[in-house]
């Protein structure tokens, strides 16, 4: 964070390079290209991806990194195409401007399956990937970060290169076809060796040369396993997330909200609070209150002190109650029919034996590891904020507006994120944080969230109900029929982000279920919209967190109606639908050496879900262990494709794996009295 403060605060010394589709130096050539956003102290910003001074190189990513690795592959791109020494690379995230915008998030938003996608349907979605450049949407999130930038980016390190080489051979006197590059350095055919630091201002002022990215048989790098430049800071306590900004003469700050969510405030009494230790005003934010103190300790008991008079929530009051508004949905207007293969109504009606099941899940909250939190500095023409967040101008925006600001007048930092899972797309925490600032200017505020307010506070993964039908004949699936009834993650979260309305049929409210490669001959799945105004936010994996768990539940329902081994089950529709999705299953199945006998006192359960791209096949292994139930094993297989870093594919399969089975166990969100009842982790 303290190297990006150096690099962004003064003009930048050469002229600005444009920015084509995400890449300065590249072929990716859309309408206007956008400006570079670097502006460093020193040396050059050869695009708005790399930055080279007289100590070396600096890769400047546009997307957040919050434990998944993403810092080390996107840099390894740049890194591949510039014959850098991977033990220098140095990386820093960017700041939020338009050009790190996401194409393959917005292209994701087309309703059809990830696995059947036409050529016709490929080209369209990246037509609406462009949508991403009118939209600002600088996103880590939707599993993009490595698709979106796999092409631009190696683009920008092949263009950034021969940059560097012209500007070799200007001052050498030999043909740039004659130089070659090696660790951080243009060499000459007589070995004389240029390090980039010395050609990088001359390089940026030569006219970017296209030039097309490596073959993969050419990688030094990619397809490694390659040391994390983020993992030494954070081992050893080093690394900066965003509770551990300090900056000269820093106020604490804690907030409390109506615990009954979107609920008024109608009264506090700032007294008890004001006679605590270290405490020196409460601040009154309409809808809560902010506590500022000397440290963040005493904020929280100051804000825990605060005595205030909530008023109702603007939804059901109990669990049971919301489950029943959800209920309704099923008896209003259907709002998608995504899959209709086959005459499903009528297959079900003639059918000998129909099976039936009905699945509720609950609220999920996020629960990162690091609660919400945003450092935030206002000088009344200007805002300074230091925020983990998943989407910096989106963050720029609402503080803007918290602050009667444009979005230019706020410059962005964002350090590294204690978790996100999506949480970290909001900007709620950010807006606070501004407004806090607001009524102190000239002062920077640190406004953390305890836990409570963190777990209590969230943007959930909506609760759902899921009505199943199916019938079996000859040891296959005859007929599925899907029902979902839940409020809607999307049309809550696009319009809080964009101010748009999403209308059409919800994808997200049924991906999962309808978009799985199952052959089963009558197939269908519908959406059903819950109008209910609890916060909802994108969690983990989105609408297959739920529709994943409820598709495979009812096809082992379905395989125990056949009397068929679950897996040989599913292989028998996945194989005529495809070929990589059978081979991840069989993978598994071998893995866990599915046909050999079992230990007594265990049992084994199956998986398959195709989602965001990448089919995956999971086996888990239960012991009986004197009545009591405990998890003793897992395997995973899955094929994303290449893997350009297999570490990091495997410690986001591993980490996926113990995310879900925490949520499946152990995070369900309850309500009563309109209040969330679970407030920390042990509850």
């Amino acid at each position: 964070m303290g190297r990006w403060g150096r690099i962004t605060r003064r003009t930048l010394l050469v002229g600005s390079a444009a920015v084509a589709g995400g890449a300065a130096f590249g072929v990716w050539r859309l309408n206007q290209p956008f400006a570079n956003p670097l502006s460093p102290e020193q040396g050059a910003a050869l695009n708005p991806f790399v930055v080279i001074d007289e100590t070396g190189v600096t890769l400047v990513m546009g997307r957040s990194e919050m434990g998944q690795g993403v810092h080390t592959t996107l840099a390894a791109m740049l890194a591949e195409e510039m014959d850098l020494d991977w033990s220098s690379v140095r990386v820093v995230h960017g700041p939020a401007a338009a050009a790190y915008h996401n194409a393959a998030l917005a292209a994701m938003g087309l309703p059809v399956a990830d696995y059947a996608k036409t050529p016709m349907q490929h080209r369209i979605a990246g037509a609406m990937g462009t949508l991403s450049r009118a939209f600002g949407l600088q996103i880590t999130g939707g599993s993009t970060a490595t698709r979106d930038a796999f092409e631009p980016l190696r683009l920008a390190g092949a263009s950034a290169r021969e940059a560097l080489k012209r500007a070799a051979a200007d001052r050498l006197g030999v043909d740039a076809a004659q130089l070659r590059t090696e660790d951080g350095a243009v060499i000459a055919p007589d070995d004389r060796r240029v390090p980039y630091t010395e050609l990088a201002e001359d390089a940026a002022r030569v006219d970017p040369p296209q030039v097309a990215p490596r073959p993969a048989t050419e990688w030094r790098l990619l397809g490694q396993s390659l040391p994390r430049p983020d993992m030494l800071a954070k081992a050893t306590g080093a690394a900066a997330y965003g509770v551990d900004v300090r900056l000269p003469g820093m106020k604490f700050a804690a907030i409390r909200m109506n615990p009954r969510l979107g609920g008024p405030m109608r009264g506090f009494d700032p007294a008890p609070a004001l006679a605590l230790a270290g405490v020196e005003r409460v601040i009154d934010l309409g809808s809560g209150v902010a506590v500022v103190a000397r440290n963040s300790w005493a904020a929280m008991k100051g804000a825990e002190a605060v005595d205030v008079t909530w008023g109702p929530a603007p939804y059901p009051e109990t669990t049971e109650a919301i489950f029943q508004r959800i209920a309704e949905a099923f008896e209003g207007r259907r709002n998608s029919r995504l899959r209709d293969d086959g005459n499903t109504t009528r297959t079900l009606d003639d059918a000998a034996q129909v099976i039936e099941a009905e699945y509720r899940l609950p609220f999920l909250a996020h629960s990162t590891m690091e609660p919400m939190n945003a450092t935030a500095l206002f000088t009344g023409d200007a805002l300074e904020l230091w925020t983990p967040s998943q989407t910096p101008l989106v963050q720029a925006r609402f503080a803007a507006q918290a602050v009667g600001l444009r979005a230019d007048q706020v410059t962005v930092h964002t350090p590294y994120l204690g978790g996100g899972f999506g949480r970290r797309l909001e900007a709620d925490y950010s807006a606070l944080a501004a407004r806090v600032a607001r009524e102190m200017p000239g002062v920077p505020v640190q406004v953390m969230w305890s836990r409570e307010e963190d777990m209590t506070h969230d943007f959930y993964r909506p609760a759902v109900i899921a009505r199943m039908r199916g019938a079996v004949q000859g040891g296959l699936a005859l007929a599925l029929e899907a029902k979902v009834a839940a409020p809607s993650v999307t049309r809550q979260a696009v319009v809080r982000m964009t101010g748009l309305p999403a209308p059409g049929p919800d994808k997200g409210h049924v991906e999962g279920l309808f978009d799985q490669p199952y052959a089963i001959p009558n197939y269908r799945v519908e959406g059903y919209l819950a109008d209910l105004d609890i916060p909802l936010g994108f969690w983990r994996s989105v609408g297959h967190s739920h529709n994943g768990f409820i598709h495979e539940c009812f096809i082992d329902e379905l395989a125990h109606a056949a009397g068929r081994d679950p897996i040989e089950f599913r292989l028998a529709m996945i194989r005529p639908e495809s070929a990589v999705a059978a081979n991840v299953l069989e993978q598994v199945s071998m893995m866990a050496r599915w046909r050999a006998p079992r230990e007594p006192g265990t049992g084994r359960g199956v998986a398959f879900a195709w989602s965001f791209g990448t089919p995956v096949a999971q086996v888990i292994e239960l012991r009986d262990e004197s009545g009591r139930i405990r998890i003793a094993k897992a395997w995973i297989a899955c094929d994303m494709g290449r893997a350009l870093d297999p570490a990091i594919v495997q410690a986001q399969m591993e980490s996926g794996l113990i995310y879900g089975v925490s949520a499946a166990v152990m995070g369900e969100i309850t309500f009563a009295g309109g209040m969330v009842e679970q407030r920390n982790f042990p509850e």
